[in-house]
């Protein structure tokens, strides 16, 4: 094949990923509102994953804090064969049931927090026996798989199963299974914190402002969640302390800043509950 013939190969193959993503929509919508459920109670969302999944799984939990300003705590990710393993393949490590265990007993999972197991085959033995360990200790359990009745299905509460088929190259679950999955956690996290009352309208208002960029990116936030103009909204961000969110109930609702964040703390961050206590 030249080329271009490898990447319409490819690209058709991506094509039917959507499609696949979408019959496992109910049950997408059925984990954010268990994770909502536990994390408005003080619980965790816990990825676990080998290899590629483990990867796709470190990259959403990562990216989570930037975005909505939550704690590090709240979304984590444990990763078979540990940190070192995000960059350098440790294969060995996906039949450590003893080290997955291990890792996860140090997490001491409870009813409040969620466990979602990431595994294209739904066999790997590290994902399913750290799984199995948070749901003896009473964690709700979600399993990701592209494959139906796997073990991993069977240790979890329920599953996700996004059907993608064979992989142009065989085998290789970086491709169409690593895309479809990178796609259903982007669905589960933006879903949980926009639930959770983390964005407004679709706006990033919980977005971290710890750089030039972000502190103009808050700026146009602003302008656009509230109406206010350019010297407004810059003078109520400085007036926040550089916090987005209770710049937002400031403009929005028309209140000082520790009546903003008196709110937000009363509706624990819910923005747009937050305005209406303000208003109130």
């Amino acid at each position: 094949m030249s080329s271009l013939e490898i990447v319409r190969l490819i690209n058709r193959e991506d094509a039917t990923v959507a499609a696949a993503v979408g019959r496992a929509l109910p049950q997408i919508a059925r984990a954010i509102d268990v994770i909502v459920a536990g994390l408005r109670e003080g619980g965790r969302l816990i990825y676990v994953g080998a290899g590629t999944s483990g990867r796709i799984g470190a990259l959403d939990a990562s990216e989570i804090p930037p975005t909505f300003n939550t704690d590090p705590r709240t979304v984590q990710y444990i990763m078979a064969g540990g940190a070192k393993a995000l960059a350098s393949s440790t294969e060995a490590s996906e039949d450590d049931t003893a080290l997955a265990i291990a890792e996860m007993k140090r997490r001491k999972p409870g009813k409040h927090d969620i466990v979602l197991g990431i595994a294209t085959s739904g066999r790997t033995p590290f994902t399913i026996a750290a799984v199995e360990y948070a749901r003896s200790r009473g964690a709700r359990t979600i399993a990701l798989t592209c494959n139906r009745d796997s073990p991993l299905e069977r240790a979890s509460d329920f599953a996700i199963v996004t059907e993608v088929g064979a992989e142009v190259l065989a085998g290789s679950s970086r491709m169409k299974a690593g895309t479809a999955h990178k796609m259903v956690l982007n669905m589960i996290s933006t879903g949980a914190m926009t639930r959770l009352g983390y964005v407004y309208g679709n706006l990033m208002v919980n977005v971290w402002t710890k750089n030039e960029k972000l502190v103009q990116r808050a700026i146009r936030i602003l302008e656009q969640a509230t109406g206010a103009d350019h010297e407004a909204a810059s003078h109520a961000l400085a007036t926040s302390g550089n916090r987005t969110p209770v710049a937002v109930v400031m403009l929005a609702a028309g209140v000082n800043r520790s009546q903003a964040a008196a709110a937000l703390k009363k509706s624990k961050g819910h923005v747009r509950q937050a305005i209406a206590l303000a208003k109130a």
